[in-house]
């Protein structure tokens, strides 16, 4: 699915940005003492150093209350106002209510229309194209999209291949109407063939949680990593480029690329690729890790902390994810100047 949403008479953008990662902080020296692996060979293979790892008592909907409050608090757009709240995650509080029902209640969104979006690590990409929907269209006003993950309570680690690569966070932005400029396309989709690639076996009606699938320990995810390095590699290029091309831009177009942080091996091939300056692309992996649809509203909101994000900045985004899922979004940035 593609589309230059440019045309559509009503410009929708981001107006607020928040985010959230949990205080405890998981080096690749601790992973050191829990599995057999090392620093050296985590960072030269995925680029990271740390990750961010949530208390027991947290769950997805905690972190994401912080991400929440602070976008609403920069866009100047109070709970109650929302028409729309959606919530990206593969990890929620439980199978139902959704956390977007949980977390609207204790944000005070009485208006709001509340539901859960699982497209795994393009979780983001896929909510954000629903909220400029929903606006463009007229049924929402004002939307809240959220991407928000405990991936530390369903990784196995035990698992070395997996246990280094995941982190847990939360990111939130409020979109609405602007003045000018806004999102300006989306290039989406999904290729059910490489589902079992990337997944957790065990907890849906599949296979139910079983105390045989506990002992297999199929409630966990399970990765075929050399499968889905490929298919990243490949999409991540080809998203973008062809989003790009139906908005009728080029590369020259991009002021800042935010691609989903999963491995500092694939974005480096997609930033090659693609013909970007490494000046243009924002990366904080290192730090965090892969908190799957977290990962580009968390860059987002340090990129605006580092004045990145000036009006007119013209963005792209690129994420994929289980599904396996891809998608990329393009913008210009309006540094939340919404027409009230």
């Amino acid at each position: 699915m593609i589309a230059n949403v440019s045309g559509n008479g009503i410009a929708v953008g981001i107006t607020g940005i928040g985010a959230y990662a949990p205080e405890r902080v998981l080096t690749n020296a601790d992973l050191e003492r829990m599995v057999d692996t090392s620093d050296e060979w985590i960072v030269t293979r995925t680029g990271i150093r740390e990750r961010h790892i949530a208390e027991p008592e947290q769950a997805a909907s905690d972190l994401a209350l912080p991400a929440a409050r602070e976008a609403l608090e920069e866009a100047g757009v109070a709970a109650r106002d929302l028409d729309l709240l959606v919530v990206a995650t593969a990890t929620p509080d439980m199978l139902f209510p959704a956390t977007a029902a949980v977390l609207a209640d204790e944000l005070g969104a009485k208006r709001a229309a509340a539901y859960d979006l699982l497209a795994g690590c393009t979780g983001f990409v896929y909510a954000l194209s629903q909220a400029y929907g929903a606006i463009a269209t007229g049924l929402s006003g004002k939307a809240l999209v959220v991407g928000t993950e405990t991936l530390s309570k369903i990784t196995n680690w035990q698992d070395r291949s997996t246990c280094i690569l995941f982190g847990d966070g939360a990111g939130a932005a409020v979109v609405e109407p602007v003045s000018e400029g806004g999102i300006l396309g989306f290039e989406l989709g999904a290729d059910g063939s490489g589902g079992s690639d990337l997944c957790i076996p065990a907890g849906g009606s599949r296979t139910p949680v079983t105390a045989d699938a506990l002992d297999q320990e199929l409630q966990f995810i399970k990765m075929r990593g050399q499968e889905v390095f490929r298919f990243a590699t490949r999409v991540m290029v080809t998203s973008a480029e062809e989003l790009l091309a139906e908005c009728g831009a080029g590369v020259d177009d991009v002021d800042l690329y935010v691609p989903h942080q999963a491995n500092k091996r694939i974005i480096d091939h997609a930033v090659k690729n693609l013909g970007l300056a490494s000046e243009r692309v924002f990366m904080n992996i290192d730090r965090y890790g892969n908190t799957s649809s977290a990962s580009i509203p968390l860059c987002l909101a340090e990129a605006r902390d580092q004045g990145l994000l000036d009006d007119g900045t013209r963005v792209l985004m690129s994420a994929v994810g289980a599904g396996l899922t891809w998608g990329s979004a393009y913008m210009t940035w309006t540094n939340g100047r919404a027409s009230r």
